[in-house]
């Protein structure tokens, strides 16, 4: 049993999707399903694709080429009018860190993400394309207004006899 939420994303605008499949478009968390929506519904966002296209990169566990698919393409008009192109990747913020108590996967996961991404980043320089990673730390609120979930704490209550 999968610990993410996936699904088939419905499209509502489907003028503004420019990937190769309208009626089978992935879902592989709950992030890409507020992105799908975000994206399909945003007046400023012209047009868009989830796994658009392979970057190949270069991964550093076996040294040969491999192929990257980023999240998503976006072509979207910036609050100055600008027309802005982009290519977005959504990941939790913990794999985009390098911390001191990463397990060997972590640390191998680690260092195949900083490879497709710098391979994404001058793939996309030399195609007048921005990249970016959106994370719960620099995007949620500003891309996908996700309010942070409170859980409220169990208190466990003292009872005392009396006798």
């Amino acid at each position: 049993m999968t610990k993410w939420k996936q699904c088939i994303y419905k499209l509502k605008n489907p003028q503004k999707y420019v990937g190769n499949n309208k009626d089978f478009i992935r879902c592989m968390s709950s992030w890409e399903i507020e992105a799908h929506r975000v994206f399909d519904t945003n007046e400023n966002i012209i047009e868009w694709a989830s796994e658009p296209f392979p970057i190949p990169y270069v991964k550093p566990t076996d040294g040969k080429i491999h192929r990257y698919f980023p999240d998503y393409y976006i072509k979207y008009r910036d609050k100055y009018g600008n027309i802005i192109h982009e290519i977005i990747e959504i990941k939790p913020y913990a794999q985009t860190v390098l911390r001191e108590r990463f397990s060997h996967v972590e640390q191998v996961e680690y260092a195949i993400n900083q490879a497709k991404w710098k391979y994404a980043t001058e793939w996309c320089k030399a195609h007048g394309l921005n990249f970016r990673i959106i994370t719960e730390i620099n995007g949620s609120k500003q891309v996908f207004n996700q309010p942070k979930k409170i859980v409220p704490r169990r208190v466990k209550r003292r009872t005392t006899r009396i006798r």
